[in-house]
């Protein structure tokens, strides 16, 4: 999902990513990267299966990304 601020929002977008850092990306990786592990078959669970699963969810969202940046046209894909 995109989200575009206003220019008052700067202010909140920046206390916002300051507050998180690099290490808020991080750990919501890692969980959905634990999230991906505990969902998979029992049979399933392996580094491998879940490194594949990931990729191609981070993939997706990517592309649906860059699709709806366009299709509202918001941002550099506009």
């Amino acid at each position: 999902m995109v989200f575009e601020h206003s220019e008052g929002d700067e202010k909140s977008q920046e206390g916002m990513r300051k507050m998180f850092g690099p290490q808020g990306v991080d750990h919501m990786l890692r969980q959905a990267i634990e999230t991906c592990w505990m969902m998979l078959p029992k049979e399933s669970k392996t580094v491998a299966a879940v490194e594949t699963a990931i990729r191609r969810l981070v993939e997706r969202a990517l592309r649906d990304l860059k699709e709806d940046a366009k299709a509202f046209g918001i941002g550099d894909e506009a």
